[in-house]
């Protein structure tokens, strides 16, 4: 079997679709699996996991006052209960918890939710004074 080299445009060619296309097929929408939620372990914690690993994910841009605890916890429970499919946007960490923005996927029966302001637009927490605006600003 005889080889035969590649012209300067085919080779071109094969370089723009290894180094543009497919690293942006590989990061589209719909394409990264999502982690889940699977469980809320208080007004603004939830334990999260992934196909491989769980960890703590502390809702970021939000602060729950004492007296609204246990109404925001079920709230979160009702909105995010276990196996709710979530997008983590990360801002940080605080004593090796991750803090991010945490926004549920669309499903049949709820529309897409950022469930940090929805706490705030409930009632149930105020944003977090002091906070990275640019990292809290709604997208």
């Amino acid at each position: 079997m005889r080889h035969q080299a590649l012209s300067p445009t085919r080779l071109l060619l094969s370089l723009v679709l290894a180094l543009v296309i497919l690293p942006l097929a590989l990061l589209a929408p719909g394409t990264a699996a999502a982690a889940e939620v699977l469980q809320v372990r208080s007004a603004s914690l939830l334990q999260v996991g992934d196909s491989n690993r769980s960890y703590g994910v502390a809702l970021a841009c939000v602060a729950v006052e004492a007296g609204q605890a246990d109404a925001a916890t079920q709230w979160l429970r009702e909105r995010a209960p276990r196996g709710t499919r979530v997008n983590l946007r990360p801002v940080g960490q605080r004593d090796g918890v991750l803090l991010a923005r945490v926004r549920t996927l669309a499903d049949r029966h709820h529309p897409a939710l950022d469930l940090g302001e929805a706490l705030v637009a409930q009632g149930l927490a105020q944003p977090l004074a002091g906070a990275d605006l640019q990292a809290c600003a709604s997208r």
